[in-house]
């Protein structure tokens, strides 16, 4: 069997680690480098921070869980169910924590992957796996004197619990999906909350529901009902995939829904239209939340909606009018672009990764790159999702990974690494798919600057679990 390295801890690195365990590998390594288990729902804290995909989905399908306090669960109790599965499954003790991976280098002699940490440590592992996702490095606007600010200031996804943000002046910079869930919350404690946006988002109501002990009790006892509740979510988010193809019937419906809670929740004429996105529903990220649009509405929060000019040291300037503020949270998201920037990866060759991907992203099925033997990528280039959950693709690329393995292993193979002609013929159909999406008439974070359309899958989950489910063998070279 050979040796297995991963980097990261969180839901794909997990899907790997114990798809792999269960088919006989044993020496598995996770590098992690927090101090914790949990990737970014160890990382994401702030006030309100919950899932948008029902929790009977957001879950794995060999692990479901009866627990689950609602419908979208929140942050510590996802964290809790990541650790949970982990240490259920002999994941923990095989995880270093505080080991951040800073380089691979692929040695063509004995077949291997020299990892590089950031002590000044080697390891040395047969097969290499990313797993860090597109979703877990917070990035800053490039605001002009954004390190000026005299204030507090701090991102969402490294929120400061001990600020003293009761009763200050509040601005927050940012109205996504991380926006919507804690700006409800910042509207309780601040004297003032001004709310930069940028572009305005289609927002449709979350259907949430606290599960009471009946509830929790019948998917205990009633044979299949965890189960029934699971497929009937995942077709629900099939058919929302859908509205993310142009002029479709379902995007329609959408659009028609997120306007009429729009309406529902602002009466108020001119921030209303503020609030009135001008480009195709899907686009952006649709989101979900049932509270935003309240908030706004409060005496003392305000929205602007002029472009930030820059940051002083008492406050930030809009549409060249100053605002002092105590505080300032950005939530700007993340660097979902340059994927494994921070590492520097060397394939066959001395081939660097970041040179291969200089005009963005690509990877056959998302998971292999041409010229980088025994490299796998979980939540790689265009397998992020529009609708549906991430962790139903996450197993599907999981278990793709472990064919290929076994394959590797059956055939006496030490190297396996997909042809060039496979994976560019995978990307020219992928591209042009995206194209005809939505999300070829806009501008969002899911397009690289070279034009790319880097993030996205296009189409729905079961498309993609079809498509990793056979394995091909002619489109890889076994060595």
């Amino acid at each position: 069997m050979p040796s297995i390295g991963i980097i990261g801890s969180g839901f794909g690195a997990l899907a790997v680690a114990i798809t792999l365990l269960q088919d006989g590998h044993d020496d598995i390594r996770l590098w992690e480098r927090s101090d914790r288990i949990g990737g970014v729902w160890r990382d994401n804290t702030y006030p309100g921070a919950a899932c948008d995909v029902p929790s009977a989905l957001y879950s794995f399908s060999f692990e479901p869980y009866t627990g689950w306090e609602s419908r979208y669960a929140h942050q510590p109790q996802i964290l809790a169910y990541l650790r949970r599965t982990a240490a259920k499954y002999g994941v923990t003790p095989r995880v270093r924590t505080g080991a951040t991976v800073v380089g691979a280098t692929y040695d063509e002699a004995h077949s291997q992957w020299e990892v590089a940490l950031a002590d000044g440590t080697t390891d040395r592992v047969d097969v290499l796996v990313s797993a860090v996702g597109q979703l877990s490095d917070p990035v800053l606007p490039p605001i002009p004197g954004i390190d000026r600010f005299q204030g507090t200031a701090f991102h969402s996804a490294r929120w400061d619990h001990a600020a003293p943000l009761s009763g200050t002046r509040i601005a927050v910079v940012g109205t996504g999906a991380s926006a919507t869930q804690f700006v409800p919350h910042l509207a309780d404690r601040a004297a003032e909350l001004l709310v930069f946006q940028r572009t305005p988002s289609y927002i449709l109501p979350r259907p949430d529901q606290r599960y009471g002990r009946l509830y929790q009790g019948a998917f205990r006892v009633v044979p299949g009902a965890l189960r029934t509740e699971r497929n009937a979510f995942f077709s629900l988010a099939e058919q929302f995939s859908r509205g993310l193809d142009d002029d479709t019937r379902a995007g329609e419906i959408i659009r028609a829904l997120a306007l009429a809670h729009l309406r529902l929740r602002v009466r108020d004429r001119e921030l209303r239209a503020a609030l009135t996105p001008d480009y195709p529903v899907g686009c952006r990220r649709i989101l979900f939340a049932n509270s935003f649009y309240p908030a706004l509405t409060r005496p003392h929060v305000r929205l602007v909606t002029a472009a930030v000019d820059e940051v002083t040291e008492a406050g930030i300037v809009a549409g060249g009018v100053h605002h002092d503020v105590d505080a300032i949270v950005y939530g700007t998201g993340f660097d979902a672009q340059n994927f494994l920037s921070a590492m520097r990866i060397e394939g066959a060759g001395g081939r660097l990764l970041t040179d291969v991907w200089a005009d963005g992203a690509r990877a056959h099925l998302g998971v292999h790159v041409p010229g980088f033997p025994n490299f796998f990528v979980a939540y790689g280039p265009n397998t992020n999702l529009g609708g549906g959950s991430i962790v139903y693709m996450l197993e599907a690329q999981a278990r793709h990974i472990r064919d290929v393995l076994r394959r590797m292993r059956e055939g006496g193979h030490r190297s396996v690494t997909v042809t060039s002609e496979a994976a560019e013929g995978f990307d020219r159909a992928v591209q042009h798919r995206l194209e005809r999406s939505v999300w070829g008439h806009c501008e969002s974070w899911y397009r690289h600057p070279s034009g790319r359309i880097t993030s996205n899958w296009p189409g729905n989950t079961r498309t993609y679990a079809d498509a990793t489910a056979r394995l091909k063998p002619e489109e890889f070279a076994w060595t």
